[in-house]
């Protein structure tokens, strides 16, 4: 499983790289799907803190429940890849 996560943080952001260049209007697709993946991903962090501040369990560990949603940890992927996308991109244009 560790080899999968690290060689997908390596071939992900490669991948949409090697897309964006081939088709230039995927790149205004991962754009799109990155504004909407933070609003997702910030969105659910957001009311899982005020549930947690509403119920007074603060000092708790119920806010490790929010690793347990799929749309949490799919848009934080996706956020993720595309951090790498983008610094790779901006390396790739500083030397051309």
């Amino acid at each position: 499983m560790k080899i999968i996560l690290i060689l997908g943080s390596i071939v992900g952001p490669a991948l949409m790289m090697i897309l964006q260049m081939k088709w230039r209007k995927l790149q205004t697709l991962f754009n799109f799907a990155a504004i909407l993946s933070a609003l997702i991903f910030g969105n659910i962090a957001a009311l899982s803190i005020l549930e947690i501040i509403k119920d007074n369990t603060v000092f708790m560990t119920n806010i490790h429940g929010i690793f347990l949603n799929p749309f949490f940890l799919f848009t934080g992927a996706y956020l993720g890849l595309y951090l790498l996308y983008i610094l790779i991109l901006r390396t790739f244009n500083a030397f051309t």
